[in-house]
């Protein structure tokens, strides 16, 4: 199957960005304003549009692609995406729950190089002492995300 690249539009948030290979997820951005308009279609656009319309989406069935990955950080993807929706645990957490209890920087480095974004959700994985950084998305971003899901930090 050929790569599909879809552009869509959460309202209030901008245009988002998937790269798919079939149904599996080979890179993901989140929506933010660009120009441009949405193009292209495929199942997965509705339940994020969903998603950031407020509603309470799974994305645990969502493939992605992580291949090139190393086994730590496909562990702590796996571990990302069994975090549930409204909750956050840290760092240090994070990287227990994958078998690496004293790697809570690395773990923090996977999450700045998510390509992922929302199906491995590291949104939800915030400093010990509040709510971290967000990569190229910012704080701001992040705060949003999390406020959607009702946590306030």
């Amino acid at each position: 199957m050929g790569l599909t690249y879809v552009r869509y539009e959460a309202d209030g948030w901008g245009i988002g960005e998937l790269v798919l290979d079939g149904d599996r997820v080979l890179h993901s951005e989140l929506p933010r304003p660009r120009a441009g308009r949405a193009e292209g279609e495929h199942p997965l656009v509705e339940r994020l549009q969903r998603y950031f319309a407020g509603e309470r989406v799974d994305f645990a069935d969502v493939e992605v692609e992580l291949g090139d990955e190393t086994a730590f950080s496909r562990r702590l993807a796996a571990a990302m995406r069994a975090i549930p929706y409204g909750e956050v645990v840290s760092y240090g957490e994070l990287a227990a729950l994958s078998g690496h209890p004293n790697a809570q920087r690395a773990a923090g480095s996977v999450c700045a190089n998510n390509r992922f974004p929302l199906v491995v959700p590291c949104h939800r994985v915030v400093a010990a002492n509040g709510i971290g950084r967000y990569g190229a998305s910012g704080v701001g971003y992040k705060r949003r995300l999390l406020e959607l899901e009702g946590v306030t930090l």
